[in-house]
């Protein structure tokens, strides 16, 4: 039987194909293969509005040419840009843009940058509240892009799946009679800016219709197993409304301090009024969410209310003399100084807590740590003693943004 002589033929082919394209440098030049690149869109006052309402993601670099972070992460960047591009080709799908805020101080202003470079996200125009802090690589750029395009409400095809949920989350669930309807747009729109925060779901339809007997709704589910429902009574088509009230429920009052969010929750600039308490001490972490609530509700915007695991902030306790055998322990950091709260119990002192946060404001535990008590507080006749002492430094403020991975601006005002 006649064999073909397979090996020969691909010699020669190769060969012939060599000759070829050597021979011809117009051939040569294209058949070598170009990686297809993007171009990263510069933002300006002129383009920025139109192309960030415009796009579904938006990544967007905040730098400054004369920062060597900057410079080492351009490339990266690029590359990131190229890969998700070719995941999703549409004009407006992800947007990867940059802003020159020497050139563009008035932008930097607007978006409170505080350091280079700063990696923002942007959906149809909305920045988000976190910013992208995780590792500069092109594969983390790209995986981070991959899981914003991905659907933030798990869709539920039988309502026996919430007797499944994870009860230590807080949980979104919304009824609609179909998907295609503006409430559950706005409900998709909410969910993408807030899935970080909340797990979302929803029904449709028939599986739907025994939770919608007056109509479409959203429902929050509270961590807990015996934590009552909440109803949304507001319209499911306006957006601010439906976005307000599932933000005030996803975003705790008093919310957990780790080492993954530490950086930013010192980047918000407010002093830390912590609760150390050991992981399955639920209770000292209830009667301080509920004094928090009764005493300083009206200081929300002055400073962060935090819980931490007495095991893993073990430095932090250990600047304060503190072990997590003491805990529960209240303290103030105000990322100068560290100040310890009298004894636990003292918190259901009514007005205890909130005087001692007054007095954080007011100057007065930074004069006793130094000066001794106030005059004030002192017995009539005593007499009053200049009791230096050195105050805990501040421990939180190590979880600040580090100098080894951006650039700090120490003065603001140089935007």
């Amino acid at each position: 039987m006649w064999e073909v002589p397979w090996r020969r033929i691909a010699l020669m082919l190769a060969v012939f194909l060599c000759f070829y394209y050597l021979c011809d440098p117009l051939k040569r030049v294209t058949w070598v293969f170009t990686p297809v690149t993007t171009e990263i869109t510069s933002l300006d006052t002129e383009n920025i509005d139109d192309i960030l309402n415009n796009a579904d993601v938006a990544l967007v670099n905040f730098y400054a040419d004369w920062c060597r972070f900057s410079q080492m992460l351009h490339p990266i960047f690029e590359e990131a840009s190229n890969v998700i591009k070719e995941e999703y080709p549409n004009e407006n799908q992800v947007v990867f843009a940059r802003v020159d805020c020497d050139q563009h101080s008035d932008i930097a202003q607007r978006y409170r940058i505080s350091k280079y470079p700063t990696l923002k996200l942007f959906r149809n125009g909305m920045m988000m509240k976190r910013e992208y802090r995780g590792q500069r690589s092109v594969k983390a750029l790209a995986d981070y892009i991959r899981q914003q395009k991905s659907d933030p409400v798990q869709e539920l095809h039988d309502l026996a799946e919430i007797t499944t949920l994870d009860r230590s989350k807080r949980n979104i669930i919304g009824y609609f009679e179909q998907k295609d309807s503006e409430n559950y747009r706005v409900f998709e729109r909410v969910a993408n800016i807030l899935h970080d925060d909340c797990a979302f779901l929803s029904a449709f339809g028939a599986v739907s219709k025994p939770e919608r007997y007056s109509g479409d709704n959203i429902i929050y589910k509270p961590p807990g197993q015996s934590a009552p429902d909440m109803v949304y009574l507001g319209s499911m088509t306006n957006f601010d409304g439906t976005y307000n009230w599932i933000q005030d429920k996803c975003v705790p009052l008093v919310r957990e301090i780790t080492f993954e969010n530490g950086e930013e929750l010192t980047e918000e600039g407010l002093p830390f009024l912590i609760l150390f308490h050991m992981k399955e001490d639920t209770e000292s972490l209830e009667i301080f969410q509920n004094e928090v609530a009764r005493q300083l509700i009206s200081e929300k915007g002055t400073i962060n209310f935090l819980h931490a695991d007495c095991d893993k902030f073990r430095h932090p306790l250990l600047h304060i003399q503190k072990t997590p055998a003491d805990c529960p322990v209240i303290a103030i950091d105000s990322f100068r100084h560290m100040y310890v709260f009298g004894d636990f119990r003292d918190v259901l002192i009514p007005g205890k807590l909130k005087q001692f946060v007054f007095d954080l404001h007011s100057g007065k535990l930074h004069r006793e740590f130094h000066h001794g008590p106030d005059p004030t507080d002192t017995a009539p006749g005593q007499q009053v003693q200049d009791v230096a002492s050195s105050p805990p430094e501040s421990s939180f403020q190590k979880l600040a943004p580090s100098e080894y991975r951006y650039t700090l601006l120490r003065d603001r005002d140089e935007l």
